[in-house]
Formats: C-alpha cells, sequence, structure tokens
C-alpha cells in the first residue's frame, strides 16, 4: 500500500501561484470548539498530519479565542507549511461568563468584537501573526460575514467590508504580505455578493457542498468559474452527521437531515464502503474545489480520515446515489 505522502495531490488557488493539499486539515477542534482538547492534544494532532504529509492547515481567531492559533503556530514554525487563518473579528482582553454559549471548551480569557472595516482587518491581521508567532499568512480569509451568522446586522458588517475592508485585504495581497484573499463562511450568498465588490482568490464555504447538500452547483460555482475563483470546502461531514453523529449545521439535526443521511448509509452499506470515504472524496471531485479540510478531534480520528481518503469507491455507488435523487445528477463524482 503507497504511503499517504506518495498519493498526496495539490491544486492551485484562484489565479494564484499559490498550490495546497487536496486535504488539508481544519484547525478548530485544536481550539475546543465543541470538543475537551487540551494543549498537549492538541500539538500531537497537528504533528500526527505533518508525519502524514498534510502541509495545509486552516486557523482562526474564533476558534477557542485564539488558542488553535497558538498551538497551530508554536507545532508549524519552521516548517514549509501553508497555513490560512480569518480576520473579521478582534479579540479583546476579558473572559466571557459562557463559553459554551460559543460552542467553546476552556477558551483564551478574550471575548470577540465583529470588526470588517479596514482599520478592523489590519488589526486582526497583525494580532493573528502575533498569536502564530510566524511571519506570513498565506491565505486571508474574511470570517462568518453574512446573514448566517449576522443576520439584519449583516448589511452594517457587509457594507464596512466593500466601502473600506476589501482595501484592506486587496493591499495586503498586491504587497506580498498574503498569497491570497478570500471568505471563510457558511453560506453561498455572501460568497455571490462578494464577488461584486472585488477581486476573489478563494472562498473557504462550510458545509454547503457535500454529500448531504449541492446547492452551491446552482449559482456560485458557476460564478466562481467565471472569476477564476477556487473553492475550500470545510465541514465534510456536515458537522458530524455524515459520521454517524446528531449534528449538523453545529446544532442537532433535523428529522429530514437524518433521514437523507440513514438513506446515503444505507446505499453505502450495500456497497461494503464507509460513508465517511465517500463524504470525504466527493468535494474533491469537482475541479474548482482545491482543498476540503476535515476537522479531526485526535490522532484516531485523523488515522481514520487517511483511511477513508485511500478507499477505492466504486462507480456505481455514486451512480445508485443518482438514480434514487440522493445526489445531484450533475454533481462530478470521483
Amino acid at each position: 500500500m503507497k504511503q499517504w505522502y506518495e498519493i498526496m495531490k495539490q491544486r492551485q488557488i484562484g489565479k494564484t501561484k499559490l498550490k495546497i493539499d487536496t486535504l488539508g486539515l481544519g484547525c478548530a477542534p485544536l481550539g475546543g470548539n465543541f470538543v475537551d482538547l487540551n494543549y498537549t492534544q492538541a500539538a500531537e494532532l497537528v504533528n500526527a498530519a505533518l508525519d502524514a504529509g498534510i502541509s495545509y492547515f486552516d486557523t482562526a481567531p474564533w476558534y477557542g479565542f485564539g488558542r488553535s492559533e497558538r498551538v497551530v503556530g508554536d507545532q508549524l514554525r519552521n516548517k514549509d507549511i501553508i497555513i490560512s487563518s480569518k480576520v473579521g473579528r478582534i479579540l479583546k482582553p476579558g473572559a466571557v461568563t459562557a463559553p459554551m454559549d460559543y460552542g467553546m471548551i476552556d477558551p483564551m480569557p478574550f471575548h470577540p468584537i465583529y470588526d470588517y472595516s479596514y482599520d478592523g482587518i489590519m488589526r486582526a491581521y497583525e494580532d493573528s501573526l502575533q498569536r502564530l508567532g510566524l511571519e506570513k499568512i498565506d491565505i486571508l480569509l474574511v470570517h462568518d460575514i453574512g446573514t448566517f451568522q449576522h443576520g439584519l446586522e449583516n448589511t452594517q458588517h457587509f457594507k464596512n467590508l466593500a466601502e473600506t475592508g476589501y482595501k484592506a485585504l486587496a493591499e495586503l495581497r498586491e504587497n506580498k504580505l498574503v498569497e491570497a484573499i478570500g471568505l471563510g463562511v457558511n453560506e453561498n450568498q455572501v460568497c455571490l455578493d462578494a464577488l461584486e465588490i472585488g477581486s476573489w482568490d478563494v472562498f473557504l464555504l462550510a458545509g454547503r457542498y457535500t454529500l448531504l447538500e449541492q446547492t452551491a452547483l446552482d449559482e456560485l460555482f458557476p460564478a466562481c468559474a467565471k472569476s477564476g475563483t477556487s473553492i475550500i470546502c470545510g465541514g465534510p461531514f456536515n458537522s458530524g452527521i455524515l459520521v454517524g453523529r446528531e449534528m449538523w449545521n453545529y446544532a442537532k439535526a433535523p428529522t429530514d437531515v437524518v433521514e437523507k443521511a440513514k438513506d446515503l448509509s444505507n446505499i453505502a452499506n450495500e456497497f461494503k464502503i464507509p460513508l465517511a470515504a465517500a463524504a470525504l472524496q466527493f468535494p474533491q471531485a469537482n475541479e474548482l474545489v482545491s482543498s476540503v479540510i476535515p476537522g479531526p478531534r485526535s490522532k484516531e480520528e485523523l488515522s481514520e480520515i487517511l483511511k477513508w481518503q485511500k478507499i477505492e469507491i466504486p462507480t456505481d455507488f455514486w451512480n445508485s446515489l443518482k438514480e434514487r435523487k440522493l445526489l445531484r445528477a450533475d454533481a462530478p463524482t470521483p
């Protein structure tokens, strides 16, 4: 059997010269997002990924209010890697009173303030560099802008991004301080809106292009193909529902989603393949997708993911999903 690093593939980000692994590491769990993971365990997970040949890591200030960036930076310093982090939130001194209201277990003693302005983005970028202890962030993403996160308040946030925030990102890219800029979001529409205000290299889209949902094929992916904007797929397991958990979109899965996940699982069982393997490999079949970044919570989960990546999935499995209307007919498959 080939070692993982022997089958590693890379794809280009947009029109840039930057290439990243088709399978990267999502680092939200390293900050204690919905999981009790201490520093030592988080460090072991990052190093296990490095040992496996993974060289693309995605983090953010939001993940543990700086915890993820600190442990990731400590392990990746002086390594030949690609890292993405995010702007849009500034961490202010002072712990939150109820961390689990934010989905955090033992975060650092800060609280986030949204700021998508020029000054806010520049400060968040510099703060992240200091927490990471790294010289450069390769991909800088605007985090959680959109109505999914902000509701009616998004009107003002998006105005700030359009009027001044985008200028900060463009300057950082023009001055070669970052290689690529984009969004890191959970919805299609805000990406379409962003294409109207600037030139973006990549959108990190969580949960909207998976075995459960392919709504991005309607408008977003054609628009990205036209603009030369790549996609990084976050949340390929839709918060866990595709690996047997009850979570979907960061909350308890509704009945219709649970039923569809069961239908997908039943067909996977017919073909004697893990549903998780299909969920992991499916987005990578789309040429717009540069990388898929699951967020394992332990070295053991990472090991499972690496095994799923190498499983041969028969063409008849994908055909069966389409015949039973569980997968869109126009969705590319491996």
